[in-house]
């Protein structure tokens, strides 16, 4: 799979929320979408990410952005994160990591020397035809909306 590119087609795909309901990123056309990938839920830096959009998400959903939260965790996971941090978007659930593949961020990682197979952290911005206007490789996990709003 080549990598995503800014102006490309965002690829579409449906997943369930944290609630266990069937979200596809099409039911977004005409809005624009923060599609942020993660690791894992309510680890440090996944967390403080998550808070910052939380607590932004008024401003964002004024700006007509819809925030769709992609870990390969599953639902029940989610909802003890959502739940636990009080988090007013959606968590998209991609325990068979199609999504995760289809946009190029489940990849080898490194940590204290161990390699492993994990989710780059990534922030995609669609715009409202679906087109990638975006892609934040480098996300401050305690800065993500402003890095977000910056580019809009």
């Amino acid at each position: 799979m080549s990598e995503l590119k800014e102006g490309q087609k965002a690829p579409n795909f449906t997943a369930k929320d944290q609630d266990g309901n069937n979200v596809s990123l099409s039911q977004f056309i005409g809005k624009k979408v923060v599609l942020y990938f993660y690791p894992k839920d309510d680890t440090p830096g996944c967390t403080a990410e998550a808070c910052d959009f939380r607590d932004n998400y008024q401003g964002l959903t004024a700006k007509g952005i819809v925030v769709l939260g992609v870990s390969v965790d599953d639902e029940k996971s989610h909802q003890k994160f959502v739940t636990k941090h009080s988090l007013p978007f959606t968590l998209l659930a991609d325990t068979d990591q199609k999504i995760v593949e289809a946009y190029g961020v489940w990849g080898e990682k490194n940590m204290y020397g161990k390699k492993y197979m994990g989710t780059h952290r990534t922030t995609f911005l669609i715009d409202e035809t679906g087109l990638i206007s975006h892609i934040i490789k480098k996300v401050d996990t305690k800065n993500s909306t402003a890095q977000v709003l910056e580019l809009l």
